[in-house]
């Protein structure tokens, strides 16, 4: 990262590489938030005298729920042309129109990652863990919250989900969200992408393209940062008070607090579309929409009478 006129200049690299193989920083990060959340539940199963071969279920499952349930979530919310014109790209890493293109998998929403979540916990709780379902989700939503932080962080070295324009110290260029790499190669007149962002970002020769370039908000930090307090809330409650005793009260502190963190950076990121577009709902963005519902069940399982 280097720096500009009143902003930060964001044009990193697509991940590590070794060799002609290349570990993408997003990939890399979902492979952190589900390693960190593995060791996060097995020790509340140690905790729990919970047997540790059940954690293997859970997290082969869970990562298969996450990402089918994010990608549906993405499509059906955000992008359900998807249907009509190109199927194969739903669950497959490409795209076919408007010609082939390998894209690995990309376009992931988290509401439709915590639906899935949690009808997959349904069956999980009443199968394999033979607890309550709140019992479950009390302790799953710990490890949750903190993937939420390094899936957000993916999307920052992804350059996606980028905020509104800001001149305000916290703005960062994000050169690759602003110029594709079709756009970066014929502005520059440099064959490589890579070469052709690094120019853009650097060489003074190029200083007219970065120019072009505005500041936003990183919403996807601000996003991590508020998540960073729902995962230290949770766990001192898990581990330092009586809450977890108490069915429920975990699952509805994470909803509200995670989905309020979402409503709130909401404000300051740029349009994902949605049916934000009709005017009956352009009052609020698509996420702000999905997320209140989610607050609405969390409020619930906080204050609800709870049985003798």
């Amino acid at each position: 990262m280097v720096t500009s006129f009143l902003a930060f200049v964001w044009n990193p690299s697509e991940g590590i590489e070794i060799g002609s193989f290349v570990i993408r920083f997003y990939s890399l990060m979902f492979v952190v938030a589900f390693a960190l959340g593995w060791y996060i539940m097995k020790h509340i199963f140690n905790r729990e005298n919970e047997p540790l071969e059940k954690l293997d279920s859970l997290f082969i499952y869970t990562v298969v729920a996450t990402l089918i349930g994010a990608r549906l979530g993405h499509v059906i919310f955000y992008q359900s042309e998807l249907f009509r014109e190109d199927p194969l790209s739903i669950l497959l890493p490409i795209r076919t129109k408007p010609e082939f293109e390998f894209t690995g998998f990309s376009g992931l929403a988290s509401h439709g990652a915590a639906i899935a979540i949690i009808l997959f916990m349904v069956y999980f709780s009443k199968k394999i863990m033979k607890q309550s379902l709140l019992w479950m989700l009390d302790r799953v939503v710990i490890p949750v919250a903190s993937g939420a932080i390094f899936v957000r962080l993916g999307n920052f070295f992804n350059s996606e989900i980028v905020g509104h324009e800001t001149n305000s110290a916290f703005g960062i260029k994000f050169v690759q969200d602003f110029y594709s790499k079709n756009d970066a190669v014929l502005s520059t007149k440099i064959a490589n992408p890579k070469e052709a962002y690094k120019a853009i970002s650097n060489n003074p020769e190029f200083s007219y393209l970065l120019d072009k370039v505005p500041a936003l908000h990183p919403s996807q930090l601000y996003e991590a940062f508020g998540y960073v307090f729902v995962f230290l809330i949770l766990f001192f409650m898990y581990w330092k008070t009586e809450a977890r005793k108490k069915e429920g009260l975990l699952f509805g502190t994470f909803m509200v607090l995670l989905w309020s963190v979402r409503f709130v950076v909401e404000f300051v990121k740029a349009s994902q579309g949605g049916f934000e577009e009709y005017s009956a709902f352009n009052s609020l963005t698509t996420g702000q929409w999905l997320s209140i519902p989610f607050v609405l069940i969390g409020l619930y399982y906080i204050f609800r009478p709870k049985k003798a």
